[in-house]
């Protein structure tokens, strides 16, 4: 469980929850991912900004729903005491007009003494692609 792997970070304990967050956020299952966030947790993600464990959830939910297929890849970019950097680069197929798209960007996280995650700041940029094109299956 995230909680387990507490600031403050080691390179191995800062990959650990890079993969930790990869595989949680690849399950699709809203309610398992919002688990490695506090209850107060801040998020800005793109132009979006809302707190909590329960407006994760609501997030998520319609995120799965429009992005179907999806599959993430992140990777460690550097990390401090309690504070993590992380890019990341991710394909789903929308599931209104079937185009594949992958995004790219960065991500900023804080975790609390619990290791639960209290900010998330999230930039990313999305295109479409073919589906010969993809890199995660």
């Amino acid at each position: 469980m995230s909680k387990d792997i507490r600031p403050p970070f080691t390179l191995e304990k800062a990959l650990a929850k890079v993969k930790f967050a990869e595989d949680a956020w690849n399950s699709q299952d809203p309610v398992r991912i919002s688990m490695g966030y506090s209850i107060d947790s801040n998020w800005r993600n793109r132009s979006e900004f809302f707190t909590g464990r329960e407006a994760i959830k609501n997030f998520l939910t319609k995120k799965f729903e429009r992005e179907t297929n999806y599959k993430l890849m992140k990777e460690l970019w550097s990390y401090t005491d309690n504070r993590i950097a992380v890019r990341f680069e991710y394909e789903y197929q929308d599931r209104n007009t079937g185009q594949w798209m992958r995004c790219h960007g960065n991500e900023y996280w804080e975790f609390g003494e619990d290791g639960l995650m209290k900010r998330r700041d999230m930039a990313g940029n999305d295109y479409p692609i073919e589906e010969s094109e993809r890199r995660y299956k």
